[in-house]
């Protein structure tokens, strides 16, 4: 399926929309931490929402209306002691739950280590106050330390599921339950997990959860037989992935579909459980982790594809039709050079929606022309 974007418009690629805040940009991610793709969220009245963590806060833009072209923003959430890092985690009921690592020292100097959490009920308004959910070494704050950056899901019961490395290289995990409190934390097994923020938690249509999480040697799966907090090891993966690249998509009918760049090429690999060996999905090198969507693309069911071009830095976009990885996929280069990750995804008015960070820490924006295909238009600085 050919992908392009817009190089002729009225308006520059890189002109600015309308805003309500000062111009210029944010500032930059740290780049030690890994880069996400989950930072761009729909909320139940349409309007999209797009997240960056800083030293300290938390940068917000939103639209004013759905489909845009206008925003808001960048206002800034409070997050002090947090590690500028996110994983993003929307409910059925449009909640966005901001989870991610604190750090601070007690009286006598003793690291102290948290994942918290924070939740926004609608988009644009109030953001509640960091909650604490612990880690998995209360009794000793050394280890706690050293524990990997969260990863969170929401399952189809509006409940929070966290999600991090644990210092033996496997995955402890904290669930909570409908009428908030939180479970203990559960030990899920494993070894050898590389890298700080490596685990992609995703729930099927079913409502069953599935963890993955690449090894020097290939992907380890956690999956449900039933719904819970209950997880089982499954059928590894045999792909060595890149650090920090796995991303996971609803494919189908309790299917997911994990996505994320070969650690020794660069390519984008996918795989399912029905699958002998991981596909190709294109040629060319990606850094960090790979952004997806599934939409309908001229009433052809497809999967979207997003992520940073290794050789130039710029975002770059591929599509297939769903579950057909052996038909393959181009990528194509479009925008200015980012930092980070792009992400996907649908606004208000139903259209395919990239955003990425520029390299002057501006949120840029390119939206699904009103055309067959998959054509974007040119870029907008928000």
């Amino acid at each position: 399926m050919a992908v392009w974007s817009a190089r002729k418009s009225k308006r520059p690629a890189d002109a600015p929309a309308r805003r309500s805040a000062a111009t210029g940009g944010a500032p930059l991610p740290d780049a030690s931490l890994p880069a996400t793709t989950d930072w761009l969220v729909r909320g139940k009245d349409g309007r999209l929402t797009a997240y960056a963590p800083v030293e300290g806060a938390v940068l917000r833009w939103t639209e004013k209306h759905p489909g845009g072209p206008e925003w808001t923003g960048p206002e800034t959430i409070p997050a002090p002691d947090i590690v500028p890092h996110l994983s993003i985690a929307q409910g059925p009921d449009g909640y966005v739950h901001l989870v991610s690592l604190r750090r601070t020292r007690l009286a006598d100097g003793t690291p102290a280590t948290d994942v918290v959490f924070a939740l926004q009920y609608q988009s644009g308004l109030a953001v509640r106050d960091w909650a604490v959910v612990g880690n998995p070494y209360p009794n000793d704050p050394a280890l706690a330390a050293r524990i990997g950056l969260p990863a969170a899901v929401i399952d189809s019961d509006g409940s929070l599921h966290v999600f991090v490395r644990n210092v033996g290289g496997g995955i402890c995990g904290r669930s909570s339950v409908p009428s908030g409190k939180w479970n203990k934390w559960a030990d899920l097994k494993g070894s050898g997990i590389v890298g700080d923020h490596t685990i992609t938690a995703s729930i099927t249509t079913d409502g069953l959860m599935e963890l993955v999480a690449p090894t020097a040697e290939h992907v380890l799966r956690w999956t449900q037989e039933t719904k819970g907090v209950k997880f089982q090891r499954a059928e590894d993966i045999p792909a060595r992935a890149e650090a920090g690249s796995l991303s996971s998509e609803r494919t189908g009918a309790g299917r997911v579909t994990h996505f994320w760049h070969d650690a020794d090429d660069g390519t984008v690999r996918s795989w399912r459980p029905s699958d002998k060996a991981p596909s190709v999905l294109g040629s060319g090198a990606g850094t960090g982790p790979v952004a997806t969507l599934r939409t309908a693309v001229d009433g052809h069911d497809c999967t979207i594809m997003a992520r940073r071009d290794a050789a130039t830095g710029r975002p770059a976009l591929a599509a297939y039709p769903t579950e057909d990885e052996a038909l393959g996929a181009t990528w194509t280069l479009t925008g200015e050079p980012c930092v980070g990750a792009p992400a996907l995804a649908l606004d208000g008015r139903g259209r395919v929606v990239m955003a990425a960070f520029g390299t002057d820490g501006t949120l840029r924006v390119a939206r699904q022309k009103p055309e067959p295909g998959l054509a974007l238009e040119a870029w907008a600085r928000v």
